[in-house]
C-alpha cells in the first residue's frame, strides 16, 4: 500500500473534530482496523477526482462516485465506533 500522511489536511476532504485527530493519532499505530479504515478512508478522498473535474463526470463515472461516496461513509462510520470505544464514558 502507498504511504499514507497521518496528517489532517483540509484539502482532503476528511472533517474530524481537533479531539478526533488527536485520539486517531493516538491509535494509529497501535489499532490496525482503525488504521485499515483510516488510510481507505484517506485514499478514496480523492480517488474518483483524480483524473477528472467533478463536472465532468459521465453517468459512468458519476455511478462510480456515488459508489465510493458510500463506501468512504461506511469506513468514517467504522472509524467512529472504534474511536468510541477508545473514549472515556
Amino acid at each position: 500500500m502507498a504511504h499514507i500522511s497521518y496528517e489532517f489536511p483540509a484539502t482532503r476532504g476528511v472533517e474530524w473534530s481537533e479531539k478526533d485527530e488527536d485520539l486517531i493519532k493516538t491509535l494509529l499505530d497501535r489499532d490496525p482496523e482503525l488504521r485499515r479504515y483510516y488510510e481507505e478512508h484517506v485514499i478514496s478522498s480523492g480517488s474518483w477526482r483524480s483524473s477528472r473535474g467533478e463536472s465532468h463526470l459521465s453517468p459512468e463515472e458519476e455511478v462510480e462516485k456515488k459508489r465510493i461516496q458510500k463506501l468512504k461513509l461506511a469506513g468514517k462510520d467504522r472509524i467512529m465506533e472504534i474511536l468510541s470505544r477508545h473514549r472515556p464514558h
